[in-house]
């Protein structure tokens, strides 16, 4: 899988969440703190060994 698709996959689980916030199917408290979530566990369901900070090379 390319950069390019891990990015859109990445970017569309938070189009996916801001969507659902807005129509009150996920609450705001839970949908303000997802963006941080997904750059943390994205990368660890998508069987990466790179972290999402990098700091770990």
């Amino acid at each position: 899988m390319t950069q390019i698709q891990k990015a859109l996959i990445l970017a569309s689980a938070m189009l996916v969440v801001a969507l659902l916030a807005v129509n009150d199917i996920l609450p705001a408290a839970l949908a303000e703190y997802s963006p941080l979530g997904m750059l943390v566990f994205l990368p660890w369901v998508l069987n990466t060994k790179e972290t999402s900070c990098g700091a770990c090379k």
